[in-house]
C-alpha cells in the first residue's frame, strides 16, 4: 500500500473510532449505579428502551474496553488507556457476580458438580431474567462464548488471573456441552439433525482468545488450545466449504450438505468475518498454505453477496448467487412460512437488509487480505465497501454520530431487532481497533 493511502486510512479509522463510536458510548454505556453496562438503545441511538443487560452484550463490552486499553497504535494517552481498563474491570466485576447460573438453577441440567454456563438475560442489578417465551435462563451458548473472550481480553490487558481462571472453567464447560450437543443458540435455535457454521465459527474465535491468555497466564495450556483452534478450523475448511469455495450456514450432523432453504444459503458477512478468524488460526498454527484458499473463500463471499441493485453485502443469498426469491417459488415460501421454520423465516424475511457488523467486517477482512496476499482485487473492494459504509451507515446526526445498526436493502433505516434489542458496539469497535494496528503495524 502506498504511504499517502496507508496514511489516509490511517486518519480516517483513528477518527471514525474516537469521534463517532467512543463519542457516542462514553459515557452512556456505563451503569454507575449497578456496574456493567447499558446498551437497549434504539436503532438511531435516541433513546434508551430498557436497562436489560444481556449476558451476550456485557462480555463483549469488556472484551472492546480491555482491547482499547492495550490497542497497538498510538491514538491514546496513559490515562485513557487507565479508564477504559476501569471500566473493562467493572464490566469483568458485574460479570463474575451475576452472569453465572446458581446451583438451584442449575439443578438437573448440569452434567457435574462443576458445571457452569451463563444466564442469557439480566435486570439492571443482575437479578437473572427470563426472556419472554422462554422456560430457562441459558438460552444460547454464544452469551457463554462472548463472556469468555471478555474475560480473557480482559485478563491479557490486566494480568487478572482470576479473571482468566473464570474464562476457562466457562470454556471447558461450552466445549462440553456443545460435544454432547446439550447446548442452545437463542436466537437462532437449530435442531440436532444439523449442524451450523456459526458454531465452529464463534469457538474459533474463543480459542484464539484463550490463546492469548494463556500464552501469558497458563503457558502449559496452550498446546491444548492449539490442538482446539487446529479442530475448528480444520472443521470449518473441510465440513462447510463446497467445492465452489461457498460456505454453507447449515449442514447435517453427519457433515454432508443438504438440500432446501436451510441448506443452500449462505451468510457472507458470516463467511467473511470467519476469515480473518481462519487467518488467525493459520498464523497461530505455522499453517501459510491455507491463506490461499481462505482468501478465495472471502473473494467468493465478496462476489456472490454483493448488492448490484443498490450496492452493499446482502444478509443472505443462495449459495450459487442469487436472491432468495430467484430460486425458491412462490408456493415453497409459502410453506416455509406457515410451518414457522426459524431460519427460513429470517432467510426470506432479512436477505435484503444490511447490517453494520457485516460491512465492518468487510472492511477489516479485504484490507487485511491485501497485506497478506498483495492481491489488488482486495483493496479494491476495500474501496468499494469504504465508499458503501460511509455513505450509509453513519448518523449524520451531531449528537449521535454513531452508525444506525440495520438498513433497508435500499439504505434507508428500519428499527428492527438484529440479533437482540440491542445497539451494540462490539463490531465496529473490534474492527476499527484490528484495522488501526493492521496499519500502524
Amino acid at each position: 500500500m502506498k504511504k499517502n493511502e496507508c496514511l489516509r486510512l490511517k486518519g480516517f479509522y483513528e477518527n471514525e473510532l474516537i469521534n463517532r463510536i467512543l463519542a457516542f458510548w462514553l459515557p452512556r454505556c456505563e451503569d454507575r449505579e449497578y456496574g456493567g453496562f447499558v446498551n437497549c438503545f434504539d436503532n438511531e441511538g435516541k433513546q434508551l428502551i430498557s436497562y436489560d443487560k444481556y449476558t451476550w452484550s456485557q462480555g463483549r463490552f469488556v472484551w472492546m474496553f480491555s482491547r482499547l486499553a492495550t490497542i497497538k497504535a498510538p491514538i491514546f494517552s496513559q490515562s485513557q488507556r487507565n479508564e477504559f481498563l476501569r471500566l473493562a474491570e467493572s464490566g469483568k466485576q458485574f460479570l463474575m457476580r451475576h452472569c453465572l447460573m446458581t446451583g438451584e438453577e442449575l439443578d438437573g441440567k448440569g452434567d457435574c458438580a462443576e458445571d457452569v454456563r451463563c444466564v442469557f438475560l439480566m435486570e439492571r442489578d443482575g437479578t437473572h431474567k427470563y426472556e419472554d417465551g422462554c422456560t430457562d435462563l441459558d438460552m444460547s451458548v454464544y452469551a457463554d462464548c462472548f463472556v469468555v473472550i471478555g474475560m480473557a481480553a480482559y485478563a491479557v490487558s490486566s494480568g487478572d488471573n482470576a479473571a482468566y481462571q473464570f474464562g476457562k472453567r466457562l470454556y471447558e464447560s461450552i466445549l462440553s456441552r456443545v460435544g454432547a450437543g446439550t447446548f442452545k443458540t437463542l436466537p437462532y435455535p437449530m435442531s440436532s439433525e444439523y449442524r451450523a457454521h456459526g458454531i465452529p465459527m464463534i469457538l474459533s474465535n474463543v480459542t484464539r482468545e484463550m490463546y492469548d491468555a494463556a500464552q501469558k497466564l497458563d503457558p502449559s495450556w496452550v498446546p491444548y488450545l492449539k490442538s482446539r483452534l487446529n479442530g475448528f478450523s480444520d472443521d470449518i475448511l473441510n465440513h462447510f466449504v463446497d467445492e465452489n469455495g461457498t460456505v454453507h450456514e447449515v449442514i447435517s450432523a453427519d457433515n454432508k450438505m443438504i438440500d432446501g432453504l436451510l441448506g443452500q444459503h449462505a451468510n457472507p458477512g458470516h463467511t467473511i468475518e470467519d476469515m480473518w478468524f481462519m487467518l488467525d488460526a493459520a498464523q497461530i498454527l505455522q499453517k501459510p498454505s491455507l491463506v490461499p484458499r481462505i482468501a478465495n473463500i472471502a473473494l467468493r463471499a465478496l462476489e456472490i453477496g454483493w448488492d448490484r441493485r443498490y450496492g452493499g453485502i446482502l444478509h443472505y443469498v443462495h449459495v450459487d448467487g442469487g436472491e432468495p426469491e430467484e430460486w425458491l417459488s412462490a408456493e415453497a415460501r409459502e410453506e416455509l412460512m406457515l410451518r414457522g421454520e426459524t431460519t427460513e423465516d429470517q432467510v426470506l424475511g432479512g436477505f435484503g437488509d444490511k447490517l453494520w457488523w457485516i460491512h465492518s467486517e468487510a472492511l477489516y477482512t479485504t484490507l487485511r487480505l491485501y497485506r497478506e496476499t498483495g492481491d489488488e482485487h482486495f483493496f479494491q473492494w476495500h474501496e468499494r465497501i469504504f465508499e458503501y459504509v460511509f455513505r450509509v451507515f453513519p448518523n449524520q446526526d451531531p449528537e449521535i454520530r454513531e452508525w444506525k445498526q440495520i438498513c433497508m436493502r435500499d439504505g434507508r433505516p428500519q428499527e428492527k431487532v438484529v440479533a437482540l434489542p440491542v445497539k451494540d458496539p462490539f463490531h465496529i469497535t473490534r474492527n476499527l481497533i484490528l484495522l488501526l494496528e493492521l496499519l500502524n503495524a
